[in-house]
């Protein structure tokens, strides 16, 4: 089967670019003697994880716990859990250690890190903890400096059901930066938090193995990765638009496109209509604010070519998809019922809405289908 004769919209996985980048990823961190562990939020497939660990040493990371037990029943068994838990949700996390899984969680929240270590005890299980550190995004995390920082640590190493393992930190306002001058700044400060919240409890006698920091620009960008024991990142693996515009891979690298068909024409207002619309695409943005605005995504022609121009989705309905070009369209490659595939400005919420991908290797045809998993 070839990608022509699949319905659209698809999602389609490019292995070979997948390959290419999950290589240079892994080459950069064995060099540096850094355990690289995957985040699979993105890619919620248990083929894609097999690529991304493959010749490394190091677990994976999820940021769900349906991520978790896809992954645990797939022969995974050192997993964590990224997301602060919430107490309602222990007992999905204790069974997962039951199970065989080395589940390690994470908090920043005092309270919770009681229940954790209570709730562990009673669950039978000791759980891992990581507590989570702000380092400037101001989503989760506690601040490096706080006195928080030093009782959810000494909670969580007497709790009879938890073991104090160590910090974790994301850079996610790295995504901001328009430079990489500025991404290897917010690295750094990544970094530091995340060192300094350790020594301090280590300064108290208080366990802190663990290191963890990682978003996909500060895996790359980064100059300086002393004092960090792991990294986290997972939109490597496929890139997309975005990341293409803030110079964390190229459009080359893209490895993810969602395959759609010409269903209309509009010369007069140099457009076409596709298939594929806010729910085969999702309404993500990010490329807004950047200097190449690429509307709902890029066009590409049926190869993942750019040969069509500067092309792109400028507006979406629920099913329709609006293309026009910068310049005007080649209409007679683009006839109703021709095959074109759109280049995502956010690869993890546009594959969120698909559960495979129609796989190929750098040719149209198909050479496997890969199941996702979807949902909480």
């Amino acid at each position: 089967m070839r990608l022509a004769d699949l319905p659209t919209p698809a999602l389609v996985l490019d292995r070979a670019r997948l390959r290419r980048n999950v290589q240079a990823m892994t080459e950069r961190y064995k060099k540096l003697g850094i355990r690289l562990r995957p985040h699979l939020k993105t890619a919620k497939s248990a083929d894609v994880a097999r690529m991304a660990v493959s010749g490394h040493f190091g677990g994976i990371t999820v940021s769900t716990l349906k991520e978790a037990e896809h992954f645990a029943a797939n022969g995974f068994r050192d997993i964590l859990y990224a997301v602060c838990i919430a107490p309602s949700k222990l007992g999905q996390a204790a069974a997962l250690v039951k199970s065989g899984a080395t589940l390690t969680i994470v908090t920043d929240d005092l309270d919770a890190a009681k229940a954790i270590a209570a709730r562990g005890a009673g669950l039978g299980v000791v759980f891992d903890v990581l507590i989570e550190v702000d380092c400037g995004e101001h989503r989760s995390g506690i601040p490096v400096d706080s006195d928080a920082l030093m009782a959810i640590g000494g909670e969580l190493h007497a709790g009879p059901g938890s073991r104090l393992a160590g910090i974790m930190v994301h850079a996610g306002h790295s995504y901001a930066c328009r430079s990489l001058e500025a991404v290897a700044e917010i690295a750094e400060a990544e970094r530091s938090a995340g060192v300094r919240a350790a020594e301090r409890l280590r300064a108290a006698g208080l366990p802190a193995a663990t290191v963890s920091m990682g978003s996909t620009p500060t895996a790359l960008h980064g100059r300086n990765y002393d004092g960090i024991t792991e990294v986290r990142c997972g939109v490597y693996m496929f890139g997309d638009l975005f990341q293409s515009e803030i110079g964390s891979c190229g459009k080359d690298d893209i490895a993810v496109s969602v395959l759609s068909s010409v269903i209309g024409q509009r010369r007069s207002e140099n457009r076409v209509l596709i298939d594929a619309g806010f729910l085969a695409l999702s309404k993500d943005r990010s490329t807004a604010n950047t200097p190449h605005d690429v509307g709902f995504g890029r066009v590409a022609d049926l190869s993942g070519g750019l040969g069509l121009g500067d092309v792109t989705v400028v507006g979406v309905h629920q099913e329709h998809g609006m293309v026009e070009g910068r310049t005007p369209l080649p209409f007679d490659r683009l006839p109703v019922g021709a095959r074109v595939r759109v280049l995502p400005n956010h690869a993890c919420i546009t594959s969120a809405a698909y559960d495979r991908y129609h796989v190929i290797d750098g040719s149209d045809e198909i050479v496997a289908v890969w199941p996702r998993c979807n949902g909480w």
